[in-house]
């Protein structure tokens, strides 16, 4: 087996989940994070909002942080600051949730070869919306 592109494991990560957990998901319908979420709940994955600061959105009730999720998650999306991708990527070993993606501009190798190392599948610095639209509506 060769080894899969990038658009390949977007496509992959895209088709095989249902639920999304977007950490920093923010409740401000102008922030990006909440935009895009909506979007993809709208394309019909289900959103759970990881958030400290707020309640709920989108319909969802928030969690504050991903170990304290119940529902079972198939794909994180991050919307944090790279300062806190390496806590992020700590508690993300952890969980048994196999597909990371963190959003465009949001870039730290070293939590993304740590999360390699325990075996997850990442895509680093894309926008899950916009690959979505260009790979997912054939």
């Amino acid at each position: 087996m060769g080894m899969q592109t990038e658009q390949e494991l977007m496509k992959k990560m895209l088709t095989n989940s249902k639920t999304i957990a977007v950490i920093g998901l923010s409740d401000k319908a102008h922030r990006t994070s909440f935009q895009i979420a909506k979007a993809m709940q709208n394309a019909g994955y289900r959103i759970i909002p990881v958030n400290p600061h707020i309640e709920s959105v989108l319909g969802e009730k928030a969690y504050d942080s991903i170990l304290e999720v119940e529902t079972e998650v198939d794909l994180i999306n991050i919307f944090r600051r790279p300062i806190y991708l390496m806590d992020i990527a700590q508690d993300l070993i952890k969980t048994n949730i196999h597909y990371v993606w963190m959003q465009q501009g949001v870039i730290d190798q070293q939590a993304y070869e740590l999360l390699r190392e325990h075996g997850k599948e990442v895509v680093m610095d894309k926008c899950i919306k916009v690959a979505h639209s260009i790979l997912m509506n054939r």
